[in-house]
């Protein structure tokens, strides 16, 4: 495996600000883009790309660049709860910056398994420590697995094959949880502190089956406890499949109710078309977006992912997050890597013929390009839910999904069905964790829930006074009192109607309704809303709405 270290010695001056720097440092602002070097000499005219510059710099002037085609006020702000420490970066936004994040929380302890094609032990995943904790391939129907610790150098078979399959799971590992070790931080994701556990399902023909995707799921269901698995991202499909009682949707559906949350691409085609496992009822279906790599809202667009429902009724996505523009690693041991640093040398003699290459490859620097895709908008979503139970290690799947919906920025002009809640915003959404402090039993909701006898339903509204539970088994007539069991969490009981499928909402303070947001079975109003569906089992009867 290639080491990475970084040349410390001999130390000079940054020409910029005086900073004693190790001259290899100095020597990266020899990649800049032409536009950042501009803005730079617009400052320093008599600087030239010889001369260098110390990361924090050359890691200014690049925001610098970037924020005048946005905000320009967000500048001081961001230099506030964003150290510029980092080694230089130069061309796309970094992931914390673009979702607004928390610098405090970084999947700390948390464990977030990616299921995906194929791995590489990258650096940013393994230095200066091993934050990989296991392998697994899912493959074949003869799993396999290899475990390793943070004093490991991680190795499985295959690991430095340089394969296609690698690239996909490699990007999507470190876009989540990378630590941007080959960009001194700069470039990581948000769950730069997480634990991981990397689950291939791509076979050596190149394929990825539904057996090697239920295989990877059922057995991150039986190792869960041991793990201490908190969540799961699938940036991936397999072969077309039967809706209707697929495992892949019945896995995902025990691995939520054990209490790990479990997030899945939407997909790219931008069609009124969903395959599991973006069809689970209770997984994140995220689609994408794209935020131009800037911080203008009103030039936010939709990215063109898939959208729908599922079988059961849910809605899907949940929520949209950024799928272009997103800072991942160039594979490395790959021709494409190799290419990246002598086009890197180049630039930084000031040849500019190389500039037409780098925009093609769409590389930031010589370890890092910018790629697209609702599988980069999937991870973006775990690494911020690694961030929320870090900050609140007491949410529930359920209200992990409550507070990514409520904190989500709906994108002005786009239909719900295609956006769901709106964009993925991880600061508003930390905000909202740490206020959701519950006990165990009422911060694992289940809703509706059903005996024998009796069905339940549970209400998690803070802005809640009096809720009552109104439904089409009894023509709406009367409705079920719920009575307030702590601070936000409402419960109400009352005795099982005959079989049948029902449509239900609750009336918040006796003015506003609201479908089961526990529930994601949904279907219309008439009135431009959602009625939450209870389906009660038994002898088939006519439809009781």
């Amino acid at each position: 495996m290639k080491a990475y270290h970084m040349t410390t010695t001999p130390t000079t001056y940054c020409p910029l600000c005086e900073t004693p720097t190790p001259r290899a440092l100095l020597a990266q602002a020899g990649w800049i883009s032409p536009e950042v070097e501009t803005q730079l000499r617009n400052d320093h005219p008599e600087w030239r790309r010889s001369d260098g510059a110390c990361p924090a710099c050359v890691q200014q002037y690049l925001l610098q660049t970037l924020l005048n085609k946005g905000e320009a006020a967000l500048h001081e702000s961001i230099q506030a709860v964003w150290p510029l420490d980092a080694e230089a970066a130069f061309g796309a936004l970094p992931t914390p910056l673009r979702l607004h994040a928390d610098p405090r929380f970084t999947g700390k302890d948390v464990t977030l398994a990616m299921v995906d094609s194929a791995f590489y032990p990258h650096p940013d995943l393994c230095m200066p420590s091993n934050r990989i904790r296991a392998w697994v391939d899912a493959s074949l129907p003869s799993l396999q697995a290899l475990y390793f610790k943070p004093n490991d150098t991680p190795r499985w078979p295959g690991w430095d094959a340089a394969a296609s399959g690698q690239w996909h799971g490699t990007m999507t590992s470190v876009a989540a949880a990378g630590n941007g070790w080959l960009s001194q931080g700069l470039y990581r994701g948000l769950a730069s502190d997480a634990h991981l556990v990397l689950i291939q399902t791509m076979d050596r023909d190149g394929n990825i089956t539904n057996d090697s995707i239920l295989r990877a799921l059922r057995w991150l269901r039986q190792n869960r406890m041991a793990l201490d698995l908190k969540v799961v991202n699938m940036s991936l499909g397999g072969d077309p499949i039967s809706l209707k009682n697929n495992p892949i949707d019945a896995e995902i559906e025990m691995l939520v109710r054990a209490g790990v949350a479990v997030v899945v691409a939407a997909g790219n085609e931008g069609e009124r078309r969903l395959l599991p496992p973006a069809t689970a009822p209770s997984a994140l279906t995220i689609g994408g977006l794209d935020d131009k790599n800037t911080f203008r809202d009103d030039e936010i667009e939709l990215w063109h992912s898939n959208y729908g429902e599922s079988l059961g009724g849910a809605f899907k996505p949940e929520l949209v997050a950024p799928s272009i523009w997103v800072v991942a690693p160039v594979l490395p041991e790959t021709d494409i890597a190799q290419e990246a640093q002598e086009l890197f040398a180049r630039r930084a003699t000031g040849d500019q013929s190389c500039e037409g290459r780098i925009a093609e490859c769409k590389l930031v620097t010589p370890y890092y390009q910018h790629v697209d895709g609702t599988s980069f908008a999937a991870p973006l979503t775990a690494s911020v839910i690694a961030c929320l139970l870090q900050a609140n290690p007491k949410l529930s799947p359920f209200l992990i999904r409550e507070v990514l919906v409520r904190s989500a920025e709906p994108i002005m002009q786009v239909a719900k069905e295609r956006q769901g809640a709106g964009a993925l915003h991880a600061g508003n959404a930390i905000k909202l964790a740490l206020l959701e402090m519950h006990s165990k039993r009422n911060g694992h909701f289940i809703s509706p829930e059903l005996t024998e006898a009796m069905m339940s339903f549970v209400l998690h509204d803070h802005q809640a006074r009096h809720v009552q539970i109104f439904g089409s088994w009894n023509e709406w007539r009367a409705g079920i009192i719920a009575l307030r069991v702590e601070d936000g969490v409402w419960r109400a009981a009352c005795p099982l109607p005959a079989a049948g499928r029902y449509h239900y909402k609750f009336l918040v303070n006796g003015e506003r309704w609201r479908d089961d947001p526990a529930n994601p079975e949904k279907m219309p109003d008439g009135f431009g809303g959602l009625n939450s569906v209870l389906v009660v089992a038994g002898k088939k009867q006519s439809d009781a709405n």
